[in-house]
């Protein structure tokens, strides 16, 4: 199984691939140096794998190396950063 996750900027989101199909993506509005993510979706064959995390993972440390902050307004992405401790903490827009 090939895992890989894109960044299409041009639609706000983050997508992640099995095999080269669409397994889920992470979309977010960006506003003043801010990723506001509202909708996380795994498609429901590729679900109980752990690519929602991976996902989001991955996009929480590029909007850090961005040097932009986040409003977790997706339960998901909410619940990652709680259970995270303090690995994100810092990029939470307050």
């Amino acid at each position: 199984m090939q895992v890989t996750i894109t960044h299409d900027s041009a639609n706000n989101r983050f997508e992640i691939y099995v095999d080269s199909q669409l397994a889920g993506y992470s979309e977010y509005l960006e506003s003043d140096g801010v990723r506001t993510f509202h909708h996380t979706v795994t498609v429901p064959r590729f679900r109980g794998r752990g690519l929602a995390a991976t996902l989001t993972e991955h996009a929480l440390d590029d909007t850090s190396t961005q040097g932009l902050r986040v409003v977790p307004a997706c339960w998901f992405v909410r619940d990652f950063i709680e259970a995270a401790g303090d690995r994100y903490s810092d990029l939470v827009q307050r």
